[in-house]
C-alpha cells in the first residue's frame, strides 16, 4: 500500500473510532487532523469535506460488513445446504463471532449516521438507506429459499423479516452498550435464529 493509501486508511479508522465512539457531530475533522499528526491540507488532499467523510467510512463499513456476512453464511451453505439448516448455521456462526468480539461491538456506522442525518448530503443519505437495503435482499433471499421448502407457520412479510436482523443487530448493540453486558448482542441473534427455527419448523405429517 503506497503513503498515501495508508495515510488515508489512518484517517479513516480515527475517524471510525470517534465517530462510533461519541458520533459524528462530536467528532471535529481537527481533532482527526490533529491524532493522525498532518497538517490540514494533507486532510483535505483526501477529503473535501465532511460528506466526503462520512461516504468513505459510510462504504468501507458496508463492504467490510457485507464480506463478513458473506463469508460466515457462504461456510454455513458448505457445512449444510438445505436452506433452513444453513441459515440457522449461520446464525449461530454470526452470533459465536459477535461473541468473539472482545469488547463488544464498536457500534454501526449506519446508525450513527442516521442519527445525524441533518449533517449529511443526499449522497450519504442514498447510501445509507441503500445498506439496509443491500442487507434485506441478501437476508430476504435467504429467507425466500426457506419458504419454498418449509412453508412458514405465520403469514409474515418476507422483507420485514429480512429487516428483523438488522433491527436485531443494531438494536443488540445498543442493549450491549447501555447495559456494558457485551453477549447481549449475541443473545438477540440467537433469540432471532430460534424464532426462524420454531417459524419454518417442518410439519411432521
Amino acid at each position: 500500500m503506497k503513503k498515501g493509501e495508508l495515510t488515508r486508511e489512518r484517517l479513516l479508522n480515527i475517524a471510525e473510532t470517534g465517530v462510533l465512539s461519541k458520533g459524528f457531530g462530536a467528532t471535529s475533522i481537527d481533532e482527526i487532523i490533529a491524532e493522525a499528526e498532518i497538517t490540514k491540507s494533507g486532510f483535505f488532499y483526501h477529503f473535501k469535506d465532511k460528506n466526503e467523510l462520512a461516504l468513505a467510512l459510510l462504504q468501507r463499513y458496508a463492504d467490510t460488513e457485507a464480506a463478513i456476512i458473506d463469508s460466515i453464511f457462504d461456510r454455513a451453505t458448505e457445512l449444510d445446504d438445505d436452506p433452513l439448516h444453513s441459515l440457522l448455521i449461520g446464525l449461530k456462526l454470526f452470533a459465536e463471532m459477535l461473541d468473539d468480539l472482545p469488547k463488544g461491538h464498536p457500534g454501526c456506522m449506519v446508525a450513527s449516521i442516521c442519527f445525524s442525518e441533518r449533517l449529511f448530503d443526499d449522497k450519504v443519505l442514498k447510501l445509507n438507506r441503500q445498506v439496509i437495503l443491500d442487507w434485506r435482499v441478501r437476508f430476504r433471499t435467504k429467507l425466500e429459499a426457506v419458504a419454498a421448502q418449509y412453508p412458514p407457520h405465520d403469514e409474515v412479510d418476507m422483507d420485514a423479516l429480512a429487516d428483523m436482523i438488522s433491527a436485531v443487530v443494531d438494536g443488540g448493540i445498543v442493549l450491549s452498550k447501555v447495559l456494558g453486558e457485551p453477549q447481549a448482542l449475541g443473545k438477540q441473534v440467537m433469540l432471532f435464529r430460534s424464532y426462524i427455527a420454531f417459524l419454518f419448523a417442518p410439519t411432521n405429517h
